[in-house]
């Protein structure tokens, strides 16, 4: 048997650090056995996924230096590697399904849905589908289906009993089928869940192990289950640990960076952070902290792999970083310099904003040295202004920040419009309240537009400096940031 693994993500975001984290795993272990590894697609989720997302992805992972033997871009025998383009595949599956008595239509409404879990919640009962659907007759739904009611397709779940199974890392599982839903296969649209598309891409694609995070093992038995109802072999399943925050809460965007385009926007090595990756919860038999990725495959074994939740700690990234670096001989240093700050795509996004505003060469780095950092140093006497007290700036910057993290096109003309459309909404003068941003992006007023930098240095490291900033001058307290919030939702709703 040829060992078989794979990565699954989803063009909905930015590549983050977790989605790396999963695909290196996968990938050491294929490679240590001699076996393939690689990239599909789950791009179900029509309204967030993008082909921006998609090849900031494959991007992002082919930097680090993870390759993939089959994908959507290198194509395969098992094409298409996109789940969009599979839609045909999983409504055969899913009508199977429903042929042999395994899942059903069901024709509740979001409303329906919603009033049936609040009733559930005021009894005190688990939150879950009622299973209403397996009350109507053959001849109900067909006249349903006939008169053009949506639907969707879900699977039927024993509803006593435990689902019993075996993890690479964590022995025997046990998870009583009472806690499981029946799970929605097919949506209204026609477009799968993650769960039938996930059980009928592996098994077509001949994935033999599956190695995904720990956040899914609740989903496990739905997905052996199908395996079963189709009369298919399950792949063997490896849960990994959860990355945390120093906090030992869950990795999350608001504690830590958490995309790829971060940690590349600030200069490290593709090497160094690949290395940090494989120290999450796994180490050498040496002990030893740096290590190529040719060395992790060629030492790597499974169950190395420490179950307790590996902290993602900046500081221990910046060490290990150095560590890289010093190791570069001064004419690699100058080279890897120059790939990553000053190659010519960077710097011509930046010439037409510095050309007009320098006399000469030495000018240059005054005007967009903001260009060429990380995270900005500022204090808080740098954001004060005539016209905006200091909690001002506190809940421009927070709003803003908010903002950002939800903006889709990061684009000069798109920033410009939901800043100053922010900015009207929360009752300032679009000159004052972009001057907090000028001071978080760039550290001064006296440079070129504040927007045009953010879109030159990308949404990663743009969020990070709003952040940072924030923190100069004081985040909200707990009642604050509730109050705050509760005016940001009606803010963002009138739009």
């Amino acid at each position: 048997m040829t060992v078989r693994t794979r990565i699954a993500p989803s063009p909905t975001g930015d590549p983050h650090v977790g989605t790396a984290y999963i695909a290196l795993f996968n990938l050491a272990f294929a490679r240590q056995q001699g076996g393939e590894f690689i990239l599909r697609i789950e791009d179900t989720d029509q309204v967030r996924s993008t082909p921006e997302s998609e090849q900031m992805i494959l991007d992002s992972l082919r930097w680090l230096g993870i390759e993939w033997s089959e994908g959507p871009d290198v194509g395969g025998p098992h094409a298409p590697y996109r789940q969009s383009e599979r839609s045909a595949i999983y409504r055969q599956y899913a009508d199977q399904l429903v042929r042999d008595g395994h899942a059903f239509y069901c024709f509740a409404t979001a409303e329906e849905l919603d009033a049936m879990r609040e009733e559930q919640k005021a009894l005190g009962l688990p939150q879950k589908y009622d299973g209403r659907g397996l009350l109507l007759s053959s001849e109900e739904v067909q006249k349903r289906i006939a008169a053009g009611e949506p639907y969707v397709v879900r699977m039927k779940v024993p509803e006593e009993g435990v689902c019993v199974f075996e993890d690479m890392l964590r022995g025997q599982i046990e998870i009583e089928w009472a806690q499981v839903d029946m799970q929605v296969l097919l949506k209204a649209d026609g477009l799968p869940t993650y769960h039938l598309a996930n059980v009928v891409d592996d098994h077509l694609m001949q994935i033999t192990h599956v190695i995904r995070g720990e956040e899914w093992i609740n989903s496990a038995p739905k997905h052996l289950l199908l395996y079963k109802y189709f009369g298919w072999q399950a792949p063997v399943l490896c849960h990994m640990p959860l990355l945390r925050n120093p906090d030992k809460t869950k990795l999350s965007k608001r504690k830590n960076p958490t995309s790829i385009n971060f940690y590349r926007r600030m200069g490290y090595l593709p090497e160094a952070l690949l290395n940090y990756l494989g120290r999450m919860g796994w180490s050498m038999p040496d002990e030893r902290e740096k290590f190529s990725l040719a060395e992790m495959v060629e030492n790597f074994d499974i169950q190395r792999v420490s179950l307790g939740g590996p902290i993602f700690d900046l500081e221990k990234l910046s060490w290990l970083n150095g560590q890289w670096l010093r190791e570069l001989n001064a004419d690699q240093f100058v080279q890897r310099y120059l790939e990553w700050g000053l190659n010519l795509d960077y710097l011509r996004q930046a010439i037409p904003h510095v050309q007009p505003r320098v006399g000469t060469f030495s000018d240059v780095l005054p005007v967009a040295g903001h260009l060429l950092s990380g995270l900005i140093k500022v204090s808080a006497g740098d954001f004060e202004h005539k016209k905006l007290q200091h909690e001002d700036v506190r809940r421009i910057l927070q709003f803003a920040s908010w903002k950002m993290d939800t903006q889709r096109y990061w684009d000069k003309d798109s920033l410009f419009a939901t800043l100053s459309e922010l900015s009207k909404a929360m009752g300032y003068k679009v000159g004052d309240f972009f001057f907090p941003l000028f001071i978080a992006i760039a550290g001064t007023s006296a440079t070129f537009s504040v927007v045009d930098a953010m879109a030159i240095l990308g949404a990663d490291l743009t969020r990070a400096r709003l952040r940072s900033a924030l923190d100069v001058v004081g985040g909200p307290s707990k009642k604050e940031a509730k109050a705050w919030e509760k005016e940001y939702t009606a803010l963002a709703s009138a739009d």
